[in-house]
């Protein structure tokens, strides 16, 4: 909507609040909150004030005041707050200069799009991500000073088989074998297509959901794909349905990669495609169908492989995932079958219009704006420098001699790794002035101090099953 048509809409529906969101630096949604009156024509220009300082991740950033100028495009009527509510996402920028704030993510984004746009290698990078999640029935985790515990659980979850629970009716999903179940073992058809009709009222366009190959109510929901910025500004309108659907039902919903033991963990598969002038660059006549421009993009985010995952796997967590087993993506290859390569080939159509690359290392615990802007810059410096991505891996692995899996790369072990591969690793993304050297520094710094270091100076409770009685 422009702002005209949304400040009619806040008449005509009696709106009362209009609530501004924007991303902390971590990736995580913020908002504040304004009576509907507050928003008028010049608010699209010069935005509402607010004290920034607090915010995840702009700490260190001496000017604490902030302008939010709200992006009318993203209008939505929120249907989980009480009072009648317009959500709109905004803009951070400088309240003097009027620039968009380096660390803002989304201005991160709208940069890598005008680089891309100016490149003239395409006008637009359209992104369309797999989303994996879990729906527990209940969720407890704490740490303390003399105590750790976490405990997730679910009704349909194999540990409650043969536990006298309530609505135990003995079609738990095995281990590993959750994948495309009826029901009633599914349990979560209705919640998933209430989730999903709610996101198509919304405009977000949905290609399929089911359930996902572990235990426990995991879900997957498959977007149609957008533009870079627009994908990310959807994908947590997304991520915001879920958890107040799964909360209102009395469940809870986590994007967290790994938050059961011994099952696959949830990622974040995305088909990635470029476009110029409305017409599709991937498809052509090599390998898979692919062009050459599909080609060096290919090979461009597999030099880049173990930078980006410092964006596209941010957090510790990310690597309990990125694990060999469970058809995790651990190798730094393509291939058109291969579903342990960083990069697969969709093969569901021949045409050359949906031709595509299925970027398989991301999960949803990813902020987006950062995860698609490196990405797309990945991309960028794959064809600019016609970077040839090598020869496919179409074997399985186990079928492989072990000198020769052992020249295969794989992506980062931890996020340790991954966050030294970027700082090893980071120019292609200072191209443009994209990325910024503080927003580079400052990701490693934040993430190194605390949620690496948080982490390690904790007791873990297996270690005391290791080592209590040494």
């Amino acid at each position: 909507m422009t702002p005209v048509q949304v400040l009619q809409l806040i008449k005509t529906k009696k709106i009362e609040y209009v609530d501004c969101r924007f991303m902390d630096f971590p990736g995580t949604w913020q908002h504040v909150m304004y009576p509907a009156h507050e928003l008028v024509q010049e608010s699209f220009s010069e935005g509402f004030g607010f004290d920034g300082s607090a915010v995840r991740g702009w700490e260190a950033i001496n000017e604490g005041d902030k302008i939010i100028v709200p992006v009318s495009e993203t209008a939505q009527i929120d249907p989980f707050i009480k009072a009648k509510t317009l959500a709109m996402i905004g803009d951070v920028k400088d309240p003097v200069t009027k620039k968009r704030f380096s660390r803002d993510p989304r201005s991160v984004a709208r940069k890598a799009e005008a680089y891309l746009e100016d490149s003239g290698i395409a006008d637009e990078a359209r992104f369309g991500p797999e989303l994996e999640f879990f729906v527990f029935d209940k969720a407890r985790f704490d740490q303390g000073i003399n105590f750790g515990v976490y405990e997730m659980d679910s009704v349909e979850g194999v540990w409650n088989r043969g536990k006298d629970v309530e609505g135990n009716r003995g079609y738990q999903v095995r281990q590993n074998e959750g994948y495309f179940p009826c029901g009633p073992t599914d349990t979560l058809i209705d919640m998933r297509c209430e989730m999903v009709s709610m996101l198509e009222d919304a405009g977000i366009g949905v290609s399929e959901h089911h359930h996902e190959v572990a235990t426990g109510g995991q879900a997957e929901i498959d977007l149609v794909a957008k533009g870079l910025t627009d994908m990310a500004d959807a994908l947590m309108f997304v991520k915001y349905y879920i958890k107040s659907i799964a909360a209102s039902h009395g469940k809870t919903a986590t994007f967290m990669p790994k938050p059961l033991f011994g099952d696959n963990g949830s990622g974040m598969h995305t088909h990635l495609s470029l476009w110029k002038n409305g017409e599709p660059l991937m498809g052509g006549n090599h390998y898979a169908g692919l062009s050459k421009v599909g080609l060096y993009a290919i090979g461009g985010i597999l030099k880049h492989a173990g930078s980006l995952c410092a964006f596209t796997n941010p957090t510790t967590n990310s690597y309990k995932r990125l694990v060999p087993g469970y058809e995790a993506p651990v190798n730094v290859t393509y291939s058109s079958r291969n579903r342990t390569s960083a990069i697969r080939i969709p093969q569901y159509s021949q045409d050359a219009s949906k031709r595509r690359l299925e970027f398989r290392c991301p999960d949803s615990s990813c902020n987006p704006y950062l995860a698609f802007a490196a990405t797309t810059m990945a991309m960028i410096d794959g064809i600019e420098n016609r970077i040839e991505p090598g020869e496919p891996m179409d074997k399985p692995m186990e079928s492989l001699l072990p000198e020769e899996q052992m020249m295969i790369d794989q992506v980062p072990r931890d996020l340790s790794d991954a966050l030294t591969a970027l700082e090893n690793d980071y120019e292609y993304l200072l191209k443009g002035n994209v990325f910024t050297e503080d927003v580079i520094r400052y990701w490693v710094k934040y993430k190194r101090e605390m949620e690496i270091g948080a982490l390690s100076t904790r007791p873990h409770p297996y270690e005391f099953c290791m080592y209590y009685d040494i």
